[in-house]
C-alpha cells in the first residue's frame, strides 16, 4: 500500500512545486507594434523605451506581488500578418500577463479578437483608430485599453473649434483614402451631425498624392475658408505646399498627424505654421514632464515625447490594477482596470477611475492640448476661440 502511494505524492509533489514557481516567476508585459518599419517606428520605440523605465521603476520599488517585471517586445514592423503573429507568440509562448501597443490602428483591428478570446488584458497607447477600444458585442467583456488620443475625440475638438469660431463661414473636409482617412471622414460626419455642421464639401487624396491643387481649386471655388483635414504627415505636408502654389489659405484644423516630423520635413517650417491641432502634452512640458523627458535619455526622439509619457502612464495604471486584483489573471485584471479604486498621478493628467465597465478611454477631448508648429518648432496654440471651448463643447 505505501508504494503505491508514492507515485500520488510525487505527483502532487510536482503540481506544488509548479505553483510555487509560477507564484515566483517574473510577470511579463507585452509590446506589440512597429520598431523598424515606417515612420510610426519611432513611436514604437519610444513606447518601449518609457515601458522599460516604468518596469525599472516598479521593480525598484520591490516589484509586483513579489515578482519581477520583465517586458518582452516584438516588432510587427507595421503589417497585420507579423502583429496578428506577434500577439499569439506573446500570449501563447512567452505568457504575457498584458500587452501595451500597437502603434498603427490597422494592426489592432486585425487582431483585437485575439485579446478579447483569450482574455488577456491590452492598453494602447500609441494608435488612435476610434474602434479600437470598441467592444466586439454589446455588453460583452472588453479587453482593449487606451491611454492615448482617440480620433473620435480629436475629431469633436477640431469640429468644436470649427463650429464656435465666427470667422468660419464655409467650412469642408479633406481627407486622404486610406484606412486612416476614411475612418476620420466616418468620425467627421457622425461628430459633425451631433453638433449641426454641415460641410460645404469632402474632398479627398491618395496618401503618395503630391499635387492637390485640383481639389484645392474646388474649395477655393465654393468659399471654403476652414477646412478640416484628417490625413498622415507626408501627404498633409504636400497639401500645405499646394496651397502655396494657388495662393489659397483656409484655415486648417488638422489630425495629430500634423505633429510627426514627417509633415514639417515635407511641408517645411514656413509653412508648417499654418494648421493647428491637438496633443495630450504641452509643448512647454511641465517641470515634471520635463524630468521625465531626461530620464528616457538621447534614445528618445524628442517628437515622440507624448507617447514615451502614455506609455509610462499605462504601465502604471497596469501595476495598480495587479496589486488591486492581487493576481496577474487577465480577468481579474480588467476587472480591476474597469474599477481602479486607487488615483494615479501620471505624466499625462491625475487619472481617476479611469476606466469603467463601458469606457475604456483614459483620456478624453478635455485632456488634449491645442498646439501648433512655430518656427520649426512645436508650440502651444492659443486663441479667443480655444480660450472660449468648454469640456460640454466636445461632442463624440
Amino acid at each position: 500500500m505505501p508504494s503505491a502511494r508514492l507515485p500520488l505524492l510525487a505527483f502532487a509533489a510536482t503540481l506544488f512545486a509548479g505553483a510555487a514557481a509560477a507564484q515566483t516567476a517574473d510577470i511579463k508585459i507585452g509590446f506589440n507594434g512597429d520598431l523598424s518599419a515606417s515612420p510610426s517606428a519611432s513611436s514604437g520605440q519610444a513606447a518601449v523605451l518609457a515601458m522599460q523605465l516604468a518596469a525599472d521603476d516598479i521593480n525598484a520599488g520591490g516589484g509586483l506581488l513579489g515578482r519581477k517585471l520583465v517586458i518582452v517586445a516584438r516588432d510587427d514592423l507595421a503589417l497585420p500578418p507579423k502583429s496578428i503573429q506577434n500577439m499569439s507568440d506573446l500570449i501563447d509562448s512567452e505568457k504575457v500577463v498584458a500587452i501595451l501597443g500597437p502603434t498603427n490602428s490597422g494592426n489592432a483591428m486585425a487582431w483585437k479578437q485575439i485579446p478579447n478570446q483569450k482574455r488577456i488584458p491590452v492598453i494602447v497607447p500609441l494608435a488612435s483608430g476610434s474602434d479600437i477600444t470598441r467592444p466586439l458585442s454589446e455588453g460583452g467583456d472588453n479587453y482593449m485599453f487606451r491611454v492615448s488620443m482617440s480620433d473620435r475625440a480629436q475629431v469633436g475638438g477640431l469640429l468644436a473649434y470649427a463650429k464656435a469660431d465666427p470667422a468660419a463661414k464655409g467650412i469642408a473636409y479633406a481627407v486622404e483614402t486610406t484606412g486612416y482617412g476614411q475612418g476620420g471622414l466616418k468620425d467627421m460626419t457622425e461628430v459633425g451631425a451631433l453638433l449641426g455642421l454641415k460641410p460645404v464639401m469632402t474632398e479627398k487624396f491618395g496618401v503618395a498624392d503630391t499635387d492637390m491643387t485640383s481639389q484645392l481649386t474646388k474649395l477655393k471655388a465654393a468659399g471654403v475658408d476652414t477646412l478640416v483635414v484628417w490625413a498622415q504627415g507626408a501627404p498633409l505636408g504636400h497639401l500645405l505646399r499646394s496651397m502655396d502654389k494657388i495662393g489659397y489659405f483656409p484655415k486648417v484644423l488638422s489630425s495629430w498627424a500634423a505633429d510627426n516630423p514627417s509633415f514639417i520635413d515635407t511641408a517645411g517650417p514656413r509653412l508648417a505654421d499654418r494648421p493647428i491641432f491637438l496633443r495630450t502634452v504641452d509643448p512647454a512640458r511641465t517641470p515634471r514632464q520635463q524630468q521625465l523627458f531626461e530620464r528616457l535619455g538621447p534614445k528618445l526622439n524628442p517628437g515622440a515625447f507624448h507617447l514615451a509619457a502614455h506609455s509610462y502612464d499605462a504601465m502604471m495604471l497596469l501595476a495598480l490594477a495587479i496589486r488591486q486584483a492581487g493576481s496577474t489573471d487577465g480577468a481579474a485584471l480588467r476587472t480591476a482596470l474597469e474599477d481602479l479604486n486607487s488615483r494615479h498621478d501620471g505624466y499625462i493628467k491625475i487619472y481617476d477611475h479611469p476606466f469603467s465597465r463601458t469606457q475604456h478611454e483614459a483620456l478624453a477631448g478635455p485632456d488634449y492640448k491645442w498646439a501648433h508648429w512655430q518656427d520649426g518648432k512645436l508650440a502651444t496654440y492659443s486663441d479667443a476661440v480655444t480660450a472660449a471651448l468648454k469640456p460640454s463643447d466636445f461632442k463624440q
